[in-house]
């Protein structure tokens, strides 16, 4: 199909579930088994959860979709065992330059700080970070992804939800503890539970267009207001692995989405912009209407939804994906201890408190990108032309230009997990927000503090070790780690950026992110606090 690509394609196969027509009952089955349906899988089977993922194709996504993943879900594929590939092949930058006319507005450095694993962006196809997870999937004995299985029903009880299934041999029953509904921003699974899917859609159109073709532009994000090639309108350049190139062409209101979408009307806005000189090959093409929409609540009962599903936002910002796989970041240890019987089902509750307020918190920058992006009267037009010259020569206006918010992890400051700081730090890493990676040694090899997080609850200390290995609570225990004695900080940035005064203490969640911060070793606000980050 592709030039660039050969679509694999997964072999359906019939279970004993289906020839016995006994229902088997799932601790976790995700509908969907798109980039967050499949880091779903991949959290859960790491957790130790045994998982089920039905999809009604049996193929990786059609074009390239999705392309920029950012730091924070970089951070999270990487515990999960899949970025260094993603890394690898994708294209990394930081770079992102504005243009107004034919004249450079401004340009910004995503991540200005060294001393991070993970860059601040990658571009990468949808279909590698699908392919990537399904084959890393492949050696997790906990997941199990069936092929050419569509979800036509869902009915609830107490303990348990029972879903009706479409396969190629006929209909059947499976039943599971929970459901996540990870079917897109169409999901099916929303209707089944009655969930309200309300927002604002925006009328103007865009296309995608993928071109192969060899360039020697630099690795960055290029965005032009009213250019000469394309007067009126904006347009985005996106370098792809495989020397693909994306390209947004912003269509406008009235545009026939059938007639812009033939090759023969994309071919000469290419051409336009490249130079008649240029050559390239059109490889894929997509019109597509902005939406900012969520759904009301993130849970129903045993169904819960991430990513698309819950939630949908412009793609200038690279907001979509990288939200989802955050969801499934807050998701996944939660359900885990809830499943165990190491945390009371409150736990669950507290999935919609964060991601709810990350998602209107994306919503917010999304609808504002759009409405710089495509003003809606010709007084909104004046004034971002204005702010677009004044950026050329005027620091104070560049953080007005808005082509797209990229995206940033969205702290839980107001979350009820969080225990208040009764001391005063320096920094941002208040409770809530993701921990910071930095360099460290470890036996003598070199390595990065973020690998050493994320299995469980860590007790990050500095300064005199506690007589403790770890603190517990109930089923939950803390394991101690104390910089200085269990790892070296190569750089002195560990005690940096968490500002780590001796006797400094952070309690870090199974999610990387911060939960409690003391100034000293106090087990019994320890336990407090932990009791508080599991909603016991």
């Amino acid at each position: 199909m592709f030039s660039t690509y050969s679509y694999p394609e997964f072999a359906y196969r019939q279970t004993d579930e289906q020839r016995t027509g006994i229902p088997v009952r799932h601790k976790v089955v995700v509908i969907g088994a798109g980039p967050i349906g499949l880091t779903a899988a991949l959290d859960f089977a790491a957790r130790g959860v045994e998982v089920l993922v039905l999809d009604d194709n049996n193929s990786v996504s059609i074009g390239s979709r999705a392309v920029c993943y950012a730091k924070r879900p970089l951070e999270i594929w990487d515990r999960l065992g899949v970025a260094d590939r993603m890394v690898e092949k994708g294209i990394s930058w930081k770079v992102g330059k504005v243009f107004h006319g034919d004249s450079l507005s401004y340009q910004f450095d995503l991540l200005p700080e060294a001393d991070h694993k993970q860059p601040a962006m990658i571009n990468l196809q949808q279909y590698y970070l699908e392919e990537y997870i399904i084959e890393h999937l492949a050696d997790q004995p906990r997941a199990d992804l069936r092929w050419k299985h569509k979800v036509i029903g869902l009915l609830q009880a107490e303990d348990h939800v029972v879903l009706t299934v479409q396969t190629p041999d006929g209909v059947f029953t499976t039943e599971a503890e929970w459901v996540l509904a990870c079917d897109g921003a169409n999901s099916d699974v929303r209707g089944m539970v009655g969930g309200a899917f309300t927002g604002q859609f925006f009328q103007d159109r865009f296309l995608i267009a993928d071109v192969v073709m060899k360039a020697d532009y630099p690795t960055e994000r290029w965005f032009w207001f009213d250019p000469p090639f394309h007067r009126n309108q904006s347009v985005l350049l996106h370098r792809q692995s495989d020397d693909v190139w994306r390209i947004d062409f912003q269509l406008g209101w009235d545009a026939d989405a059938t007639e812009e979408k033939k090759p023969e009307n994309i071919v000469p806005r290419v051409q336009a912009m490249l130079g008649q000189g240029r050559e390239f090959e059109l490889e894929w093409a997509s019109i597509y209407q902005f939406a900012c929409r969520r759904i009301d609540q993130f849970r129903y009962g045993r169904v819960l939804f991430a990513g698309d599903s819950a939630h949908q936002v412009s793609p200038f910002g690279a907001r979509g994906a990288n939200t989802g796989v955050q969801d499934i970041d807050n998701l996944a240890w939660k359900l885990k201890l809830v499943l165990d019987g190491a945390a009371p089902e409150a736990l669950i509750d507290s999935y919609h408190e964060e991601r709810a307020f990350a998602a209107d918190d994306n919503l917010r920058a999304s609808t504002r990108s759009t409405d710089f992006i495509t003003p809606k009267s010709p007084t909104s037009r004046r004034y971002r032309d204005a702010v677009l010259e004044l950026a050329r020569e005027h620091p104070f206006a560049r953080p007005l230009v808005n082509s797209g918010r990229l995206s940033t992890p969205t702290p839980y400051l107001l979350s009820s997990l969080n225990t208040p700081d009764t001391a005063s730090f320096a920094g941002k890493l208040l409770p809530g927000t993701n921990a910071a990676d930095a360099p460290i040694a470890l036996g003598g090899a070199e390595g990065w503090l973020l690998n050493l997080l994320g299995e469980g609850f860590v007790l990050l200390c500095f300064g005199d070790a506690p007589a403790t290995p770890a603190v517990t609570f109930g089923a939950v225990s803390a394991r101690v780690l104390v910089v200085g004695r269990d790892v070296t900080d190569s750089k002195g940035l560990v005690a940096e950026r968490y500002d780590g005064r001796p006797g400094t203490t952070y309690l870090i969640r199974p999610d990387q992110h911060v939960a409690a911060r003391w100034r000293h070793f106090d087990p019994a606000a320890i336990q407090a606090a932990i009791a508080r980050a599991i909603a016991a």
